[in-house]
């Protein structure tokens, strides 16, 4: 149990002014065909996450980890998942169900706070890095993880910050129907749900706070200024997109939500779900983060290849997990409706083979 508190404190819970970063960035759309996607990075500049590739089937056991050990809410899944998972294997912090429910955790640092865990109620608590997998595996729909989560407590399993605070993340949770929500949870235990209908979602602040921020780009849209003459002199575009000038370019949750949101929204509406996945993943070319470039140069930079550790598209519609890597640009594909969940094995391995291994040479 030490072990997995240290793990937690220094990866995903514990957030100080020079902590690595964890700059995740979500979007949603639909294409014209009806296929609904959710997709997102999956960032930490600290080192190797070892995130792995999850299969979970019907039926199997699990009981949530407490502050205690593991000894919280115990239940059967319902329903099978494919997802990533970052830390241990228990934690799936990106993935989706066999009834193209999905959900993923986003940090939260210095805003999400959870309430202290209490012994005497860990027979329905939930620790929030668990919360993914409980959604998942046990429904179908929004509404009903909603109507589900006031039964529960999300407890931390890390130690609090400075300030008495446990850290989280935030929740993203959307289904087949198109539904997307936003679950808070601040001020030491207080829950929100916001409807997510920008299709965006990144880190700190709140998800109304970045809403409102948004008004402060109301200058922006996609394409180019026309010529004009201003002031004696003849004014023109150096380039196209000009429309776009002065769009936030840094990678704060702010500016990567504001830019997001022009990225996703100034782009053209996908045909079908091949040119969803594809979209989804050249959008979020956008956000991948050099390594290095979140560090003084007094500082040391881990020996990993990206910042953007894992990026993850989930297929709402025709339930399928598509994933890349930092070690690996190659999309790969897991079709749920190709699984048989009664039957295929619980697994956790590797989303990559050798790293040294990936880039293959072509012979001719």
């Amino acid at each position: 149990m030490k072990k997995l508190t240290a793990l937690m404190a220094a990866v995903t819970f514990t957030a100080t002014a020079v902590s690595p970063a964890s700059a995740c960035t979500g979007i949603s759309f639909i294409a014209k065909d009806g296929t609904r996607i959710q997709a997102r990075t999956i960032e930490w500049s600290g080192y190797d996450l070892k995130a792995k590739l999850a299969v979970w089937p019907r039926g199997v056991k699990k009981t949530s980890y407490t502050p205690d050990g593991k000894n919280g809410l115990s239940w059967t899944t319902r329903y099978g998942v494919v997802g990533a998972t970052t830390v241990m294997d228990e934690f799936i912090t990106e993935g989706i169900n066999e009834k193209g429910l999905s959900a993923g955790i986003f940090f939260f640092s210095h805003y999400g706070s959870l309430a202290p865990y209490n012994p005497k109620k860990a027979k329905q608590s939930v620790s929030d890095a668990e919360l993914v997998p409980w959604i998942l595996t046990n429904f179908a729909t929004v509404d009903e993880v909603l109507k589900h989560l006031k039964k529960i407590d999300v407890i931390p399993i890390a130690k609090p910050d400075k300030n008495g605070n446990y850290n989280t993340g935030h929740w993203r949770i959307a289904d087949a129907s198109g539904r997307s929500v936003v679950l808070e949870i601040t001020n030491k235990g207080e829950r929100k749900i916001y409807e997510n209908k920008v299709g965006v979602l990144t880190n700190s602040p709140s998800f109304a706070w970045h809403l409102s921020n948004l008004n402060n780009y109301i200058n922006l849209m996609p394409g180019t200024v026309p010529e004009k003459t201003f002031g004696g002199a003849n004014l023109f575009s150096l380039g196209s997109g000009s429309s776009l000038l002065g769009i936030p370019g840094d990678f704060t949750p702010p500016s990567r939500f504001v830019r997001a949101f022009f990225w996703l929204h100034g782009s053209r509406t996908p045909e079908d779900k091949y040119e969803a996945v594809t979209q989804a993943f050249h959008i979020l070319n956008a956000f991948d983060i050099p390594i290095g470039a979140e560090f003084a140069p007094d500082q040391p930079i881990p020996n990993i290849p990206s910042a953007t550790q894992v990026t993850c598209v989930s297929d709402n519609t025709h339930p399928t997990f598509y994933y890349r890597t930092m070690y690996n640009s190659q999309i790969r594909k897991v079709d749920l409706t190709k699984i048989d969940f009664k039957k295929v094995p619980y697994m956790v391995t590797a989303l990559d083979e050798d790293p040294k291994e990936q880039i293959k040479e072509r012979m001719f």
